[in-house]
């Protein structure tokens, strides 16, 4: 196994690595994004660089854009589809690559993931899930959220500390169980799925260190076997759940896979609050570094829906994402030519200045929040859009109305992931209860 996986490290990473490394050290953006944990941590001088440089800049391993018209196009072309290079491998290199693939697990970037497929394919599976994500269909889950959200501050009201860590007992704990009770993961199962989660989160990354790729290989593994258990579960005493609706829905007569099956319910639960965990911390990071704008959501509390945008565009959520050129094209009045990559960086795109007036300042008010690109764009937008939102609105006000001298506590630590943008540990001190 250590063989097989040392192998797949090399061919998946670890090249890809030692590029990277070099570029590094000569200045590459993409790569400084990549490699360099403080540019990571205070990215956005340099997107503001590779923005000045054009639509289009070409970084080490793809073209990468911080503009937001040009990564807007991108992602809503039909010229380009998700999925990496299609890069034929031949001789030893082919032979390596069948030999360490061992036991097949699924991983959320390579097909049948809905995040990897494109065409008739994706559409069939966003057919049979879109339904339960709808703006109108997640609006009713509202009072489940609201219900949720009191339960947990109720438990962090009566801790026995003044100090907690925001993420572990409230930011990552309310999307999780909303998502669980979508999906009927049972009560008992879901500390588990938290940890399969945070133990997957760097599978969306390039670059990975031998270490990192071996526990998020052995997280995806784990995943995958508990993902087939659960499965196998709501086929013998199937509920109201969408998996259980899932595993028996049909698209003109087609049933899903077993392969497709668990891929969209792997991608679903764990796309479900991982990134929503993100946006509740980086919401309450924000508001309490700004106490004006949380004062004018005080004041006006109306305006929380607007916030949430405002949190999305300001702190993206998800930092960057990719598609391949499927034919020779331009963007923006740029040569794209057919298999070349194409990096959209949203939270570059999400401070873009032709778009939004100081792009770097954290404003409630502004009008135009709700133009970032925190969703992605096009066929690909977010399904969990609606509903990240809902979260995000009602669990940041909630925690803010119960706890109105909430204040940051020294020992913050952001996430390592590269494509993931948030906060690891956001020690809080709770304050004066209210209710």
């Amino acid at each position: 196994m250590n063989a097989r996986r040392a192998v797949r490290w090399t061919l998946q990473h670890g090249l890809a690595r030692r590029v990277l490394t070099r570029a590094a050290r000569q200045g590459d953006p993409q790569a400084l994004l990549i490699m360099d944990a403080d540019t990571r941590a205070h990215p956005y001088a340099l997107h503001d660089t590779v923005r000045a440089a054009g639509p289009l800049l070409r970084g080490r391993l793809s073209w990468v854009s911080t503009n937001h018209a040009a990564c807007k196009e991108v992602l809503r072309s039909d010229d380009f589809r998700t999925g990496p290079p299609e890069t034929p491998l031949s001789g030893l290199v082919a032979r390596l690559a069948e030999w360490s693939a061992g036991q097949h697990v699924l991983h959320p970037v390579e097909p049948p993931s809905l995040l990897a497929v494109d065409g008739e394919q994706h559409a069939r599976y966003r057919r049979l899930v879109s339904r339960v994500f709808s703006a109108r269909a997640v609006e009713a889950l509202r009072g489940d959220v609201t219900h949720t959200a009191g339960r947990l501050l109720d438990e962090l009201a009566a801790s026995t500390t003044s100090e907690v860590d925001l993420v572990e007992r409230y930011a990552t704990l309310l999307p999780l169980t909303v998502i669980s009770d979508i999906l009927g993961v049972p009560e008992a199962d879901r500390p588990q799925v938290l940890t399969f989660g945070a133990g997957a989160a760097p599978s969306l990354d390039v670059g990975l260190s031998w270490s990192e790729f071996s526990h998020v290989d052995t997280s995806l593994r784990a995943f995958d076997a508990w993902l087939g258990t659960h499965l196998q579960r709501l086929r013998e005493n199937p509920g109201t759940d969408l998996l259980s609706q899932l595993v028996v829905a049909t698209d003109d007569g087609r049933r899903l896979s077993e392969d497709e099956l668990r891929a969209t319910a792997g991608l679903l639960l764990a796309a479900g609050f991982e990134t929503t965990v993100n946006l509740i911390g980086s919401g309450t990071e924000l508001l309490l570094r700004h106490p004006d704008q949380l004062a004018r959501l005080r004041a006006e509390p109306e305006r929380w829906g607007n916030a949430v945008e405002e949190v999305l565009r300001h702190e993206s959520p998800v930092q960057v994402t990719a598609r391949v050129a499927v034919r020779d094209t331009s963007v923006q009045g740029v040569a794209v030519r057919k298999g070349h990559l194409v990096a959209t960086m949203l939270a570059g795109a999400n401070r873009d200045p032709a778009v939004f007036t100081d792009p770097h300042v954290f404003d409630v008010d502004r009008a135009n929040a709700r133009e970032h690109l925190s969703f992605s764009a096009g066929r690909h937008f977010c399904l969990g859009a609606a509903l990240a939102r809902i979260e995000g609105e009602v669990g940041l006000r909630a925690l803010f109305e119960r706890f109105p001298d909430l204040a940051l506590a020294p020992g913050a630590q952001r996430r390592p992931t590269r494509v993931l943008r948030g906060w690891e540990r956001l020690p809080v001190r709770l304050g004066t209860l209210v209710g």
